[in-house]
Parts: C-alpha cells; sequence; structure tokens
C-alpha cells in the first residue's frame, strides 16, 4: 500500500499535469475538428517525448 501512496505523489508532479493537459486539450481541439491533428502533432510529439524522455532518465540514475 505504500508504494501505491508514493506511485500517486510522483504522478501528480507539476510536469505529469501539463503533459496530460497538452495531450488533453489537443485531443478535444481535434475531435471537434477545431483544427487539423497534423498541424500541432509535432508539438504533442515533443511534450510527450520530453515527458518520458525524463522520465527514463531519471529510472537509469
Amino acid at each position: 500500500m505504500e508504494d501505491f501512496w508514493k506511485n500517486l505523489a510522483a504522478l501528480v508532479k507539476v510536469k505529469t499535469v501539463v503533459t496530460f493537459v497538452i495531450v488533453g486539450v489537443f485531443a478535444a481541439l481535434a475531435l471537434t475538428g477545431k483544427f487539423q491533428p497534423d498541424s500541432v502533432m509535432t508539438v504533442v510529439t515533443m511534450v510527450v517525448a520530453f515527458y518520458f524522455g525524463t522520465q527514463t532518465e531519471r529510472r537509469n540514475n
């Protein structure tokens, strides 16, 4: 149970929240047809790559 709370606390980090918000906003805008998904795919890809890249780097150290 202790691991659960540690994992939950790690999930609520600022960059995690920012990443999920950005992906959610872009997905919602794409689904409602406000813009073409391929026009912002670069931004979303960079944000997600940064998030997972820093997660992998932290675990390796």
